[in-house]
């Protein structure tokens, strides 16, 4: 008995270390060079209602409700979704744009927990191709802290697949 007590001492101990080592603050990014310009590009970052059509999240459930508010392509342009335990729900808000350059926006998530993030989409031209940097912040409370060991390969995964769609739209 006081060898298991020990191991499940030695593993909250770890847990805890690691807990702290690794903070709450967890940023992701991802790039990918398209072949048309930043003009074309941004014309797929600049509204909601465009990201979405290349928002890899949007897949996760077919079913999912959508209501759009603001006015498109401006500060405040929004949509807010209430989808499957997959997609959960909250809304997401353009905060910042600059024309064939950047769009900011803030997620704000109430479905399968509260939180919230912020994330932007950089154009930067490179002659006639167009790099692309998707990058996401969040401050993950502790224990949930512990999340983002295996959030990259998701974020990765995610992040690719609507850059990848991204880069198709774009270059039609």
């Amino acid at each position: 008995m006081k060898t298991f007590l020990k191991i499940i001492v030695a593993i909250l101990a770890v847990l805890l270390t690691v807990m702290f080592a690794i903070g709450k603050d967890y940023h992701f990014e991802k790039s990918i060079t398209i072949n048309a310009p930043a003009e074309k590009v941004y014309q797929n970052i600049s509204s909601m209602r465009s990201f979405n059509n290349w928002n890899p999240w949007m897949k996760l459930d077919p079913n999912m409700k959508i209501d759009y508010s603001g006015n498109s392509g401006q500060l405040g342009d929004q949509y807010c979704w209430d989808g499957n335990d997959d997609a959960g729900a909250g809304c997401h808000i353009i905060t910042a744009l600059v024309p064939n350059q950047k769009q900011s926006t803030k997620m704000l998530f109430s479905r399968p927990f509260e939180s919230d993030a912020t994330s932007n989409i950089i154009l930067t031209p490179q002659g006639s191709t167009t790099k692309v940097t998707w990058d996401m912040d969040c401050e993950l409370d502790y224990p949930m802290n512990l999340m983002s060991i295996f959030m990259d390969g998701q974020m990765d995964k995610s992040y690719g697949s609507g850059l990848e769609t991204l880069k198709q739209l774009s270059e039609k």
